[in-house]
């Protein structure tokens, strides 16, 4: 049993050893179903907390459906946008950042629709293209407008490579590695004219990260490169133009008081008076809010003089987006909170973000302690398998699921912390199935083995009991105290001659079938049927407390059994013409200690017992014959088994002892023990035994005649062995007419 539960153990070990390097080899690849998984887990987190409500100075001015319907489709003619621009100018705004791309000239403008005019009289066309020459042209309408308050243009990044680069406005320090040697660089742009470029203050990047699985947005890039300059994000440069900041201050490894890495990393940057945490590749991980109409003024509303009061408000000292959320137009985004918004929405809330300097972290140890978790929560799953059932171990899996989740929550709710849970948690719950798995498989190849190796000789419950508590049985041998039985069918030979061997066989079956059964049901073990006995033992595989007294009740009843077979006729001895022959048998208990445990070869074994415990039980049951009763128990047994009813049968000599050993007749269970006559019937044997040990003819005699009268004829045969014993003491008539 120790060397099985080595080998189990050593393969346990080794299982969730496997299962937790893979959990780590997974972490290390990131697959994309679990990477996504993760993803799904800091999208859970922001949907229990997102970021709370707040006044701040954002607004985005929408043009949306109702705005289209009421001043026609988009682009609107450059002039139009100048209106816009000039009442966001006479609201009060701190700074405007369009989310819209103007690349190409406005096809409204007056020079470009001379050139369209279907006209044939060449006089009245060059007379009607002089005139639309000299009306202003929009884009330079919109330009001047651009230069009466700060203005941030967009950008847009493409992998086609062109030679197409935005300008740039803002000035860079770094302190540590060049951001240029960490960003890879995009290969294209798609930029508003030169002429917008030269009036505003900023030029942002229109870009959002987006996942490429799911579509959500959780995080855009505050830096990208083109290889040679850096350009910002549209908030941040948004952020900056609204402060009047000139200089943006990017801190990466290398930096004084940042720990070195394998690679370099961007750590944060500095706009104005706030700071920003990057990730490695420079991008802001956002903290979402819900989207309340709040933050949005439709464009409609900001054009009509008659809202005035009502918009300047919500319009003066608020960096201001530009950008739409038209159906038609195609800039509707997903965020982690579940929500469709429009993609200029995003660049609101990443300056809010800023403004409340409200962040989501993942730090560099994160890594590292997700992989050390992940090593011991696979350990501590295989660990408790091995010293608890499956059910608590499963109660501290959940446990352990559950305070990695919490861990997760309470980092994320008080320190804005990203922890994934997920690999730890799975490797939790693969150490704990594949190891449940190999348990199962061991425990169900244990059960088919204890099955097969007594489901012969236990009774069902007691194999049930075995088969739960495998531990129990001590494979190859063991010392432990036991009761053991012997019965053995008297006269057997002159039945066995007088039967065919058909018969034979249909005897002993029938005889040892009722005989078996009661055994087992007295929680006893078969050990073998030899001939015509059988030998059984009780405590062993499997602790049977009380051994001593089921042995002796077994015995009562097997001996009960033989009488009601010989008064049915079970055997068919009367039938077949032999009603002389009437089957007995006689049983011999005796307790000690004993070796139980299989023996045989390697290739073949069988549960047996051995010991002299066994022999004297053997010797016993010879020696029923000789002292007239049925059942004889030893002194031990009778010891064990206090309550029965018993009679003393005297010092018997048995074969292979030097000294003769003192045994008892069992005739009764404890019920019987307790009645009036058996008590009357001990009184006057335990009289009969101490004459017989005093040497008293006269009393032992007296003795052994009240016990005849007492006794009745089920005990007959045992008191006449009494008689010789008493004639041996001394002469007297009494005797001799007591033997008549």
């Amino acid at each position: 049993m120790t060397l099985r539960l080595t080998r189990l153990a050593l393969k346990t070990v080794l299982l969730s050893a496997g299962a937790v390097l893979l959990m780590i080899g997974l972490k290390l690849a990131d697959p994309a179903p679990v990477a996504g998984l993760r993803h799904l887990t800091f999208d859970t987190l922001q949907r229990l907390a997102p970021r709370p409500e707040a006044d701040l100075p954002v607004r985005v001015v929408d043009i949306d459906d109702a705005s289209l319907a009421e001043l026609g489709q988009w682009p609107w003619p450059r002039t139009r946008v100048a209106s816009l621009v000039e009442r966001l100018a006479q609201m009060g705004a701190a700074a405007v950042a369009f989310d819209v791309l103007f690349a190409e000239p406005d096809r409204t403008s007056p020079a470009r629709l001379a050139d369209q005019l279907p006209l044939t009289d060449r006089d009245l066309k060059r007379q009607t293209e002089t005139l639309l020459q000299r009306l202003p042209d929009h884009d330079q309408v919109l330009a001047q407008a651009m230069r009466a308050l700060p203005v941030v243009a967009g950008f847009a990044t493409t992998e086609q490579p062109n030679d197409t680069r935005p300008g740039s406005k803002a000035g860079y320090a770094f302190a540590g590695t060049n951001p240029l040697e960490i960003l890879h660089p995009f290969q294209g742009s798609v930029t508003s004219l030169p002429l917008f470029e030269e009036a505003v203050q900023g030029v942002g990047s229109l870009s959002l990260g987006q996942d490429s699985a799911s579509g959500v947005v959780r995080q855009i890039p505050l830096l990208v490169s083109d290889g040679r300059r850096l350009h910002p994000s549209l908030a941040l440069e948004a952020l900056r133009v609204a402060q009047g900041a000139s200089t943006i201050t990017v801190r990466s490894t290398g930096a004084s008081g940042e720990p070195g890495t394998a690679s370099p990393a961007l750590v944060e940057l500095r706009v104005g008076q706030f700071r920003v945490p990057m990730t490695a590749e420079g991008e802001l991980v956002l903290r979402y809010g819900h989207n309340h109409p709040e933050r949005l003024v439709s464009a409609r509303d900001v054009l009509d003089p008659d809202r005035s009061p009502v918009v300047e408000p919500r319009i003066a000292g608020h960096i201001v987006f530009i950008g739409t959320s038209a159906a038609g137009l195609h800039d509707r985004r997903v965020t982690p909170l579940g929500e469709t918004v429009a993609g200029v929405t995003i660049h609101a809330q990443a300056v809010e973000q800023i403004l409340t300097q409200e962040f989501l972290v993942r730090p560099d140890w994160a890594h590292g302690l997700e992989t050390l978790l992940t090593a011991l929560a696979g350990a501590l799953v295989a660990g408790l398998l091995l010293h608890v059932t499956a059910r608590y171990s499963a109660l501290v899996m959940v446990g352990a699921i559950a305070t990695l989740l919490a861990g997760a929550w309470l980092a994320f709710l008080k320190e804005g912390l990203l922890l994934d849970p997920i690999y730890p948690s799975l490797s939790a719950l693969l150490a704990y199935f594949a190891i449940t798995a190999l348990l199962y498989l061991t425990t169900d190849r244990e059960k088919r083995f204890v099955r097969r190796a007594f489901s012969h000789y236990l009774a069902p419950e007691l194999l049930q009991t075995l088969e739960a508590s495998p531990d129990q049985l001590r494979l190859g041998g063991e010392i432990r105290p036991m009761t053991i039985l012997f019965m053995d069918v008297r006269d057997f030979t002159p039945i066995s001659e007088r039967l065919s061997p058909e018969a034979l066989i249909r005897f002993l079956n029938t005889l040892f079938s009722p005989l078996t059964e009661v055994i087992q049901a007295h929680k006893g073990v078969v050990d073998k049927y030899i001939g015509d006995s059988i030998m059984a033992f009780w405590n062993a595989p499997v602790s049977v407390p009380d051994h001593a007294a089921l042995a002796c009740t077994a015995a009562l009843n097997m001996q009960a059994i033989v009488e009601e077979l010989n008064a049915t006729d079970a055997f068919g001895l009367r039938s077949n013409g032999q009603p002389e022959l009437i089957v007995q048998i006689g049983i011999g208990l005796n307790t000690g200690e004993a070796c139980v445990g299989n023996m045989g070869s390697a290739h073949r074994f069988n549960y047996s017992v051995v010991g002299d415990t066994v022999n004297v039980a053997a010797r016993i049951e010879s020696s029923c014959k000789g002292a007239g009763v049925p059942i004889l128990i030893s002194e031990q047994t009778a010891r064990a088994a206090p309550g029965f009813a018993v009679l003393e049968a005297g010092l018997v000599p048995l074969k292979g002892k030097s000294q003769p050993m003192k045994l008892f007749a069992l005739v009764g269970d404890e019920a019987h023990a307790q009645t009036s006559g058996f008590q009357e019937l001990a009184r006057a044997h335990a009289s009969l035994i101490a004459a017989i040990d005093a040497r008293d003819a006269k009393e032992a005699l007296q003795a052994l005649v009240s016990c005849q009268l007492l006794a009745g004829p089920g005990l007959s045969a045992f008191y006449r062995k009494f008689l010789d014993r008493v004639r041996h003491l001394g002469p007297d008539e009494r005797l001799n007419q007591a033997t008549g």
